[in-house]
C-alpha cells in the first residue's frame, strides 16, 4: 500500500504537471471508484470546467483545491479526494497512450493529457467535494487522522502521550493513523529498526530515550524515502510512470533472511496483527 512517502511523491508530482490545467471531461469504468457523489455523472458534472488549483496531502489522502479558472482570485469549485489504497496508481499521460489493464477512471484535461486512475485491486476511492461543504464531511476518514509527522504537533511529548499507557506491540502502535497520520508497514519497519527497538515490544514499556529515538527516526526515514521518491515493491508509480528507489536502501523491510546491514546477523519476519514485520534480533531489543 502506499505510504506518506508515495503519496507525497505523487502530490509533488501533480503539483509540477497539473496547476492551472482545466478539466474537460471524464469517464468513470468503475461505478464503486467514486466514492462521493453517488452517481459518476453527479461527480463529473461536479469537476467538470474545474481547474486544479493546488494539490495537498493529509496522511495517505491526495486532495485538490478546485477553482471556477486557473486566476489565483477563481471562485473555489470544491475538492478532489483521492485514495490509493492498497494498488491504486494516478498516472499523467497523453489521451492517446493505450488504457492500462485496470484503468477504472479517466479526467480529461486540455492539451489532450489525461490524469488516469488505475487500480488493480479495486480498493481506491475518488470523492468530489462540492463548495462550502467540510472536506471530512465527506472524505471521513480526513477526521480520524492523527498529526501529520512533520508537523509541530508531532513532537516527542504527543508520542510519549500516546504510547505510555498502551498495551499494545509498538509496530501496531505506529500503523494506527488516528496516532501519526501516513505511516504504513513499510517505513514502520525502517523507523523501528533504526531506533533499535523490536517491534513487538510494548508501548508502555518503552523508555523516554526509546520514544525520543523513534520519534526522530520516524521523520528521517520519511523524509529519506521521500527523497527516493518512495518505495516500489508491487504497484507503486509516480505520476510519470516511473518506480520509487527506496527499496534499494531499506533497512530491514522485505529482507527476511538477508544479512543485517549494520552486524550480519540474517534478519526475521513474524506476523503481527496480520501484517509482516522486519527486523533485526541483534541489533532491536
Amino acid at each position: 500500500m502506499p505510504e506518506l512517502p508515495e503519496v507525497e511523491t505523487v502530490c509533488r508530482g501533480l503539483n509540477q504537471l497539473t496547476l492551472g490545467t482545466s478539466i474537460l471531461g471524464g469517464d468513470v469504468l468503475l461505478t464503486r471508484t467514486i466514492g462521493h457523489p453517488v452517481s459518476p455523472r453527479d461527480f463529473l458534472e461536479g469537476v467538470q470546467g474545474c481547474a486544479i488549483a493546488s494539490w495537498q496531502r493529509r496522511g495517505k489522502y491526495l486532495l485538490a483545491q478546485l477553482s471556477q479558472s486557473p486566476d489565483s482570485d477563481a471562485v473555489h469549485r470544491g475538492s478532489l479526494g483521492v485514495h490509493l489504497r492498497m494498488t491504486g496508481q494516478l498516472l499523467w499521460v497523453q489521451r492517446a497512450e493505450p488504457l492500462q489493464k485496470h484503468t477504472r477512471v479517466r479526467l480529461f484535461f486540455e492539451g489532450d493529457w489525461e490524469l488516469r486512475f488505475v487500480d488493480q485491486r479495486t480498493f481506491g476511492q475518488m470523492w468530489w467535494v462540492p463548495p462550502n461543504i467540510p472536506t471530512p464531511s465527506i472524505i471521513t476518514g480526513l477526521a480520524k487522522l492523527g498529526p501529520e509527522p512533520f508537523s509541530p504537533e508531532f513532537s516527542v511529548e504527543y508520542l510519549t502521550r500516546k504510547l505510555h499507557k498502551r498495551q499494545k506491540a509498538i509496530k501496531t502502535a505506529l500503523l494506527d493513523q488516528t496516532i501519526v497520520a501516513g505511516v504504513g508497514n513499510i517505513y514502520a519497519d525502517e523507523s523501528l529498526f533504526l531506533s533499535g527497538i523490536v517491534p513487538t515490544k510494548l508501548c508502555a514499556e518503552l523508555t523516554r530515550a526509546e520514544i525520543e529515538r523513534l520519534h526522530s527516526q520516524i521523520i528521517q526515514v520519511l523524509q529519506t524515502a521521500i527523497g527516493a521518491g518512495g518505495t516500489t515493491f508491487s504497484n507503486f508509480l509516480n505520476v510519470s510512470g516511473v518506480n520509487g528507489n527506496y527499496a534499494g536502501v531499506a533497512w530491514v523491510y522485505n529482507r527476511a533472511g538477508q544479512p543485517c546491514r549494520v552486524c550480519g546477523t540474517p534478519l526475521h519476519r513474524l506476523k503481527l496483527t496480520g501484517r509482516s514485520s522486519h527486523f533485526c534480533p541483534n541489533c532491536q531489543s
